[in-house]
């Protein structure tokens, strides 16, 4: 079993820092149709999100459960069924004492993913991790697995590392399906790709 696991704020949605709003919830365009691709191909799609806004007080951990609501309606005109939204509360610097800590599951760590992994039986070595910021991919490359970043000017820091090098980096969403789909990588992806055609 192999997944996509995607950053939401800046890779899946527009990123309005600490947003819950459903009305102001977003997709990327062409990020419905890649999934839905994807999605057909094989690949199980799980959004993995830090979401320190209620560490810091923000909004309440309930107000998550509409975000996903909302998720689910904006890809379902596109057949796209996400199969899992794993996210962290946590924050170090955070004023909520129940959620102020460091942990294993804010990104750059692998926790969630990991998570995510055992919950649905993913190769991590056979899946992907899409993301708009380095911390994203560190993450991914962490949990082991393959890495895009997707260079859309939301990384401004660039600070370098030894798990913080992508796999692939591409600047629009149509790009990452060539990357996915493309059969020189593995052969899971050209299994993928005969499924697609």
């Amino acid at each position: 079993m192999k997944a996509v696991f995607i950053d939401k704020d800046g890779t899946l949605i527009y990123d309005r820092p600490y947003n819950v709003d459903p009305e102001q919830i977003t997709l990327y365009p062409d990020a419905g149709k890649v999934l839905q691709r994807l999605q057909r191909a094989g690949y199980r799609i799980l959004i993995i999100s830090n979401q320190a806004g209620v560490a810091y007080g923000y909004f309440p951990e309930e107000a998550l459960t509409a975000v996903k609501i909302r998720l689910q309606e904006l890809l379902a005109p596109f057949g796209v069924v996400p199969d899992g939204f794993y996210y962290c509360p946590h924050h170090p610097e955070g004023t909520v004492p129940v959620y102020t800590r460091s942990c294993s599951c804010r990104k750059p760590q692998p926790g969630l993913l990991q998570r995510a992994a055992r919950d649905h039986g993913i190769d991590l070595a056979a899946s992907w991790m899409i993301g708009d910021i380095l911390n994203d991919t560190e993450a991914g490359n962490r949990a082991g697995c393959r890495t895009i970043l997707l260079d859309n000017g939301h990384e401004t820091e660039w600070v370098p590392g030894p798990f913080r090098t992508p796999t692939q980096t591409v600047h629009h969403w149509n790009g990452i399906a060539e990357v996915i789909l493309d059969a020189r990588h593995s052969p899971i992806d050209e299994q993928a790709r005969e499924i697609f055609h």
